[in-house]
Order: structure tokens, then sequence, then C-alpha cells
């Protein structure tokens, strides 16, 4: 553990000493802010690896199984997409289990009145091919008008208010995060603007999201034999800053940098969605707005206990606080041990279809005979993360002539910015409190290594890590404003596109099996957005129907 904390530390340059010492003097002088640090998923998700629950005894602990017809294992996007489709359908005989974290990796962080991100932060306008997607968003009235157009229209009040984004860069603000034109992001940018219309031989999209949609063309899917960085050296692309901008963009995206992540994936972030809107979905709390309003677009009841019957039926959706622990599939249902998140309890319900929403690595542990549906125990790549919640009485002090942006970013910070959650607040009034959420993807070293180091890592290294951004911006003063912080720590946040990931035979394997269980997750494309996890959610809940 130690030599694993040491490596992780000695290959983490991006450390940054000014936060640290900041707040270390700052300490000395005032009295702290209250700090939570929230491992999330643990210890339940290393008992799941340890195999705690293979050989639970679900008939002692559970004396009698029940009956169900649909149940929905997971909560977060493509759970809910699941979810939606099926009421809409008028499926409602559903049971949904929570999971671990309510809305996984759409969640909420809530302080008093105050909202903000605890995880995903905005969606970006989906392209034609996300046709769920955009049915999905007019069905919640986000989505005014031109579902099947290629300019739809949303609604004013949930895109990103002005100023939407800025960069440190040189001691100053700037509009763009693009730190400066030149030839090569001239020429990169070109470039993508084709890519964006490119079709294959076969008549597809290069580039589509989902990613499953894009063109088999074996010229272009080449392009996932290599990493972007070294894909980038190939074309001659040289401009620092250009470099920068594109690394960024994939430690926000992906949670790894360009030597990481597939040169497909690096261009499929800029080429997929097809247009050239700049604008994103985005509320206080983030895209945990979207999935309270997916709730109640689909009835979805919270139930704090299963009622005692033997046969389970609901006239509209019910969720329950529990998490799945193993999963065995019959010939003529699938058989589920749920174990309650508060108290332990196991309960045994046996349902006609099964939509498992969790993550692949997950499932893996879950799933008996897990080889036969192509899930394989440590397979995937997957990213931690930094998720922390400066709850501030007061809007720390801009410069003269400088205004605060929902994104702000720091030129060569090893974090990825803060936003601030009242930014689509402003427009009616000021608040006068606010939180500032930074979102730091912790790629310096091995994610096995820096996984590690977490488990046990001290809070003041913790906040160096999240802190560093505002205090690159706002210098020791930002702490005098700090009422509180809370550092999430989501150790897997999100699947890597490592080069190859086009062609994992795990994902195709998955992707290709049917029965009575059915996966939907980011996870079965390669890498982690909204867009992914709602198609597999919808798919899954296609598949449950043609059941």
């Amino acid at each position: 553990m130690r030599h694993n904390r040491r490596r992780f530390l000695a290959q983490s340059a991006t450390i940054s000493v000014a936060a640290a010492a900041s707040w270390l003097t700052h300490r000395e002088l005032n009295r702290p802010p209250p700090l939570a640090v929230r491992r999330i998923g643990l210890p339940f998700g290393h008992l799941l690896r340890d195999g705690a629950f293979a050989d639970a005894d679900a008939d002692a602990q559970a004396p009698r199984a029940q009956v169900c017809d649909v149940l929905i294992l997971g909560s977060g996007a493509a759970a809910l997409s699941a979810l939606w489709f099926l009421s809409r359908q008028g499926q409602r005989n559903v049971i949904l289990a929570e999971g671990l974290e309510r809305n996984g990796n759409n969640a909420a962080f809530v302080s008093g009145d105050l909202r903000a991100p605890g995880g995903a932060h905005y969606l970006a306008l989906p392209s034609r091919e996300s046709v769920a997607l955009r049915e999905m968003l007019a069905d919640l009235g986000i989505l005014e008008s031109g579902v099947d157009s290629d300019a739809p229209r949303f609604r004013e009040t949930d895109l990103v208010f002005a100023p939407m984004e800025r960069l440190r860069y040189q001691g100053r603000w700037q509009e763009a995060l693009l730190p400066q034109e030149d030839d090569d992001s001239r020429r990169f940018f070109a470039l993508i603007r084709r890519l964006k219309r490119a079709r294959g031989q076969d008549g597809r999209k290069v580039f589509a999201i989902p990613v499953v949609l894009s063109s088999e063309d074996g010229e272009w899917r080449a392009l996932d034999r290599l990493s972007f960085a070294d894909w980038l050296a190939r074309e001659g692309y040289r401009s620092p800053t250009l470099l920068w901008y594109l690394d960024y963009c994939c430690r926000d995206d992906y949670g790894a940098g360009a030597a990481q992540v597939s040169a497909f994936a690096g261009l499929h972030y800029f080429a997929a969605r097809g247009h050239d809107s700049e604008a994103v979905l985005t509320w206080p709390e983030g895209l945990a707005h979207l999935s309270q309003r997916l709730r109640e677009r689909s009835g979805l009841q919270p139930l704090a206990a299963l009622p005692d019957a033997e046969t389970l039926h609901f006239a509209h959706p019910v969720a329950i606080n529990a998490s799945a622990v193993r999963i065995r599939e019959r010939d003529a249902h699938v058989e589920v041990l749920l174990r309650d998140n508060d108290s332990g309890a196991l309960s045994l319900l046996r349902a006609r279809q099964v939509i498992s929403a969790m993550p692949l690595m997950v499932a893996a542990r879950v799933v008996e005979n897990a080889a036969r549906y192509g899930l394989l125990a440590g397979r995937g790549d997957y990213a931690p993360w930094l998720v922390s919640n400066f709850v501030l009485h007061r809007f720390p002090a801009e410069g003269a002539g400088e205004t605060l942006a929902w994104d702000n970013v720091i030129h060569g910070s090893g974090g990825l910015g803060y936003v601030a959650s009242s930014n689509q607040l402003i427009r009616v009034a000021k608040p006068a409190r606010t939180v500032f959420t930074a979102y730091t993807a912790l790629n310096q070293g091995d994610p096995a290594a820096v996984r590690a180091w977490l488990l046990d890592a001290p809070d003041a290294e913790l906040l160096a890590f999240a802190a560093q951004d505002l205090v690159a911006a706002y210098g020791r003063r930002f702490w005098r404003a700090v009422d509180a912080v809370d550092i999430g720590i989501r150790a897997h946040a999100m699947r890597i596109p490592r080069p190859g990931y086009l062609d994992d035979a795990q994902l195709a394997a998955v992707r290709a099996h049917r029965s009575r269980l059915h996966f939907a997750h980011s996870d079965l494309s390669g890498y982690s957005v909204f867009e992914e996890a709602a198609f597999w959610g919808v798919e899954a809940a296609r598949r449950v129907l043609a059941g």
C-alpha cells in the first residue's frame, strides 16, 4: 500500500503545492471548515469483489422467494432510461432496486437549500442518431420542437446560461477553452468539420453516438489501434496549446489523457454529434435533474419494504433501497438475491425478466456463471475521479473586469476546473450563497495504484487535489468564503476507451447475449456518457417488451 501511494505521488506532478500550502496556512489562522470524505461504494463493493455473498444462505435468511414481473438493478442513466421507456409503453409492473448510490454517477449534492452536482453536470445536445434520447427529452418538455431535425429547439431555461466557460491562461481569464488559435488548431478543426459528415464504405457515419452505429469501415476503425497522442504526433500536430486542449478534453470526457485513450475515441469526442453547437443542457444539481424528472415521468414511487405476498404486482413502478448480491438465471425466471442497503437484510426475488444496469465490473461479480454472458472479472479499465463540492457563504471576489462562468478551467492544471452551480439561477437573482463543484480525473498514474492510494489517502492530500484549481483562481482568500467541503471519491467512475476498445471481445459478447437477463450500461459502449447509457437502457427495455 505504501509503495503504491509513493508511486502515485511521485508520478503526480500535477498536485498543486500552492493549494496544499494555502490550505495549511489558512488552517493555522482560522477554524477549518467541516470536511467530509465519502468513498462511494465502500465497503460493500469490496465485499462483492471478495465474494462475501457468493455462498449466502438465501433460503435461511429470506425464507420465501417472491415472484415479480420485471426487475431493474441500478438507478443510473441506463436504469432510469429503461424504466422511462417501459412505463411509456404501458409496462408499469416494475421493481427498481436503487443500488449502492441513488442515481449513480448522476447523483446530486445537497446542502440545505443549495444543490449541486455530485457527479455528471451536463448533457451535450444529442445527435440525430440518439433517437430515443431526443424522444425522452421531448417527453420531459426539455426538447420543444424538431425532434428529428438537424436544428431541434430546446427550452431556454435548460440550456446553459452565459457566460458558459472561461480559461485562465497566462495569468488572465479568457472566454474560450482553447488557449489560442494557431495553424495547428485551425488545421485540426477543419478536419473535424469534415469528419462530422464523413461516411465509411458501408455508408454509415464514421463517428456516431451511440458508438455502435459508427461505420465498421476497416480503414477508419484502424484508428482504434493507436493512442490519440500517437495519432496527433503522426499527423504532425505540434502546437503545445492545442495538445494541452485536446488532452484536457479527453480527461474531461473519458477520465484519461490523450496518451491513454484510443485515437478513434479522441476524434469521436469532437465529431460524433454531427453539429456545431457548443451549448449544453444543465441544471444546478447537474444530471440529477434529469434523473428526478425520469422518476417523476415514470411514476416511480419509493417503497420502504416489499409487501408480504408470494406474488408481487404493482400498478406503478416502485423503488426499493437495495442492491443485488447474486443473480442466477433459471429456465422460467431470473433469481435475484437483494441486500437492503440500510439493514443488510436479504430478500429473494424470482423475476420474469431482469435488466442489470450495473457497471459490467460489478455484474461480473454478481452474476452466476458470468463467463456465459461474456462477463469477465477484472476486465475493463476504470478511471478514478474526485467530485468535490465547496459550500460557500459568499462568492469569491473576481478581479477587475472578470466574470464568473459556469465552467471555469485553469490552463496547465491537473484538475478539470470547477462549475458554479448557481449559474442557472443568476438571471433571476444572484443568490447570496453558492456551491462550486471541482472535478479531478486522477489519471496521473496507473488506475489500480491510484485506487490503492485513495483507500487511505490523508484528507489534506485529497483536499490539495480537490482545491488546486480554486486556489489557482482565487489564492488563499478563497478559503475565507468556504463553509464546508464534501469530497466524493469515485474510484471506478468511468470506463476508459483504451486503444482496442471498439473490438473488445467482452463487450461484443455481452451486447450479443439474449435471455431473460438483459444488460444495460454505458460500459457496453466502452466509455461513459449519458447518451450511451440511455441508448442501452432503452434497448434493454425493448427486449423486455419483446419477450
